[in-house]
C-alpha cells in the first residue's frame, strides 16, 4: 500500500506537510549491471539503526551500478519479516534489491571478491564473532581493506560526497562489501530528504510490510479512530546516554508530563498512544498526570494477543506473532500513522517514524521532540 494515511486538517496548525514529493527533489537513478553485486552488512545497534544501515547500502548500490543483497538471517534481522522487499523493486520499477537467499540460488557457493571498507576503524565495524557467522554462512571472505585508512586517527567519521566515494569504491569485483554504514557520513542531506535519494515512484521506499501495515491500520480502527497523538517515550538505558549529552535528553515525568499536555492542547485530541520501554512505575505516574480540562487523556499501550480481539489476527495467521521486531515496526508504523507525534531527541526508532511520517505525507507542523527546545529541569550527576 503506497497511500499515506488521511489526516485530519480542521485546524489550522495541525495541517500536514505538503503530500506529494517536492519537485525539485535531488536523486539518482538505481539501474544495476549484470552479476554485480553489493552485499549488505549491517551489525551496529538495534533495528532502527540497521534500516539506516540498510538505506545508506541502497544509496551506495545505486550509486555503483548495484544490485542490493539483504543480509541472511543468520546473521542479522529476518527483514523480509518487517519489511516489504518486493515494495522497494516495484517503486524503483526493475530487480534492485533480492534476499540473500536468492543470491545463493543465483551463485551456489558465495564469493566476497572485495572488502572495501568503508569505516576504517574498527574496519568494517567488523569483529570476530561476526565474521564466524559470516563464515559459518559458507562466505569466502576476500582481503578487508579501508577505503580510507587515515581515518583510523579520527574520532569522528569524515563526511563524504558522492565525489569522494564513486572512484574508492567503483570496481569490477563481482561480489563486493563495504561492512556497517550507520556510521557512515555520507550525503545526509540527500539521504534525509522526503521520499530519499532515489528515483522511484512512490512515497517513500523502506516501509513496513503489508501484513504489518494493514494490522496498524486495524489497530488504530478497534482502539484509536482518526484523531490521536502518538509519543515514543524512551526511557530503558536513556538516562545515561542523555546525560553525557552537552544537552541532556532525559525528562522527569512531571516535566514530560507538562510538555505532552502542550501538544494535547493544539491538537485536541482525545487519546495518545504511547510506543515505550519505560517501566510502569514510569507510565502509572505519566498518565495521572496528563490530564486536560479535567479529564485524563488516556495513554493506550498495545495489549498482549486476546483471541477474542480481531486487530492482530493477521499476524497470527501468519505465524508472526509475538516477534519481538515485528512489535516493534507495528509500533513504528502505529506512530507514523497517527495526527501528531512526540519523539525521543536522540533516538534512532524515533528517526524512522519522522522518516516515514515525511514520505507518507502525514507529518503535522506539530510534530516535534518531547519537551523540544527545553533541557531538564533536574540532572543528576555523572558517575
Amino acid at each position: 500500500m503506497d497511500r499515506g494515511p488521511s489526516v485530519s486538517d480542521e485546524d489550522d496548525d495541525l495541517e500536514t506537510l505538503e503530500e506529494g514529493l517536492p519537485a525539485n527533489r535531488r536523486t539518482i537513478e538505481w539501474n544495476p549491471k549484470k552479476d554485480r553485486f553489493l552485499l549488505a552488512i549491517c551489525i551496529s545497534g538495534q533495528m532502527s539503526n540497521h534500516l539506516i544501515c540498510l538505506e545508506k547500502h541502497m544509496f551506495m548500490a545505486a550509486l555503483l551500478g548495484r544490485t542490493l543483497v539483504v543480509p541472511s538471517q543468520k546473521v542479522d534481522y529476518q527483514y523480509d519479516r518487517v519489511l516489504d522487499i518486493n515494495h522497494i523493486n516495484d517503486c524503483i520499477g526493475r530487480k534492485v534489491v533480492i534476499t540473500y537467499e536468492e543470491f545463493v540460488e543465483k551463485r551456489k557457493k558465495v564469493i566476497i571478491d572485495q572488502f572495501i571498507c568503508y569505516a576504517a576503524s574498527p574496519p568494517c565495524f567488523l569483529d570476530e564473532d561476526h565474521i564466524k557467522k559470516l563464515k559459518g554462512l559458507g562466505i569466502s571472505l576476500g582481503k578487508i581493506e579501508a577505503a580510507w585508512p587515515e581515518d583510523a586517527k579520527l574520532k569522528e567519521p569524515k563526511k563524504r560526497f558522492v565525489g569522494d566515494i564513486a572512484p574508492k569504491f567503483s570496481t569490477e569485483a563481482e561480489v563486493l562489501a563495504i561492512g556497517d554504514m550507520f556510521y557512515a557520513d555520507v550525503e545526509d542531506e540527500w539521504l534525509n530528504q522526503p521520499g530519499g535519494p532515489l528515483a522511484h515512484k512512490c512515497k517513500t521506499l523502506i516501509q513496513p510490510s503489508r501484513l504489518i501495515l494493514l494490522t496498524s491500520q486495524r489497530f488504530v480502527q478497534t482502539f484509536l479512530g482518526g484523531n490521536y497523538i502518538a509519543l515514543h517515550f524512551r526511557r530503558h538505558g536513556f538516562l545515561k546516554f542523555c546525560n553525557v549529552k552537552k544537552e541532556s535528553c532525559f525528562f522527569p515525568i512531571p516535566q514530560a508530563a507538562e510538555c505532552i499536555l502542550r501538544i494535547v492542547e493544539k491538537a485536541n485530541a482525545p487519546v495518545i498512544y504511547l510506543s515505550t520501554d519505560a517501566a510502569e512505575s514510569e507510565t502509572n505516574l505519566l498518565q495521572s498526570l496528563v490530564v486536560f480540562n479535567d479529564r485524563q487523556v488516556p495513554l493506550v499501550e498495545r495489549p498482549e494477543h486476546d483471541s477474542s480481539e480481531k486487530w492482530d489476527a493477521l499476524l497470527h495467521r501468519n505465524h508472526m506473532g509475538g516477534d519481538t521486531q515485528v512489535d516493534a515496526m507495528l509500533d513504528k508504523t502505529i506512530c507514523a500513522l497517527s495526527n501528531v507525534f512526540i519523539g525521543s531527541s536522540g533516538s534512532t526508532f524515533t528517526e524512522d517514524i519522522f522518516r516515514l511520517r515525511r514520505g507518507w505525507g502525514s507529518a503535522s507542523h506539530c510534530d516535534e521532540y518531547l519537551c523540544q527546545g527545553e533541557l531538564p529541569n533536574y540532572i543528576a550527576e555523572l558517575d
